[in-house]
């Protein structure tokens, strides 16, 4: 049981096969993996074979040996284990604000498997996310202040606010001005971190 938050390092994961391996090899796990087709929504799927599930931002597999994985470049990776599943949620402000954490939870839960314990990976920190006044009200308990003193949100505390009562480790790794990933804020990237979870 397991999980992993990926840098741009690591190549396109997605992709490329070969660096899929290595990457797989390094975690000890099988370099087969499942895949949402992501829409920044709150759908989602339960994974029992690697590839491509659908559409949707949100995997979850009790197959053990099975990884799911999502792709961010600035939204938030969170990953919610239970005693013999495991969900990973693709969630940028639109997936938190449709309660993708809050689907995965419960998803797991009705197929019998207590969520215990949560990680929320790298991803735009409230220090570069810039908001307008509109965004900024959806998430009333995680408004925050630019490291320039204007209005942002932290997506960090969002996630976490939305895991409890969880035990939830957090990166608070900020992917718009910490090295070594992946941010469609800063350049508008179509490249994209891997975050992946297994059981």
């Amino acid at each position: 049981m397991g999980a992993a938050f990926g840098t741009a390092d690591d190549g396109d994961l997605f992709a490329d096969a070969a660096a899929r391996r290595r990457a797989a090899s390094d975690l000890d796990v099988s370099p087969e993996w499942a895949w949402a087709r992501q829409v920044h929504g709150a759908e989602v799927m339960r994974a029992s074979a690697p590839g491509v599930q659908g559409e949707g931002d949100v995997l979850f597999t009790s197959e053990r040996g099975l990884p799911v994985a999502v792709r961010t470049a600035d939204c938030v990776p969170v990953v919610i284990h239970a005693d013999d599943a495991v969900a990973i949620v693709h969630a940028g402000w639109r997936g938190l604000e449709a309660g993708a954490i809050g689907q995965a939870r419960v998803a797991l839960e009705d197929s019998g498997h207590v969520p215990r314990r949560a990680a929320v990976g790298p991803a735009i920190g409230p220090c570069c996310y810039e908001v307008g006044d509109e965004l900024r009200e959806l998430f009333p308990q995680s408004q925050s202040m630019t490291s320039w003193g204007t209005p942002s949100i932290d997506l960090w505390t969002e996630a976490a606010r939305q895991l409890e009562p969880l035990n939830v480790w957090q990166s608070d790794l900020c992917t718009h001005c910490e090295p070594h990933f992946h941010s469609f804020r800063a350049d508008g990237t179509s490249l994209r971190q891997i975050s992946v979870a297994w059981q």
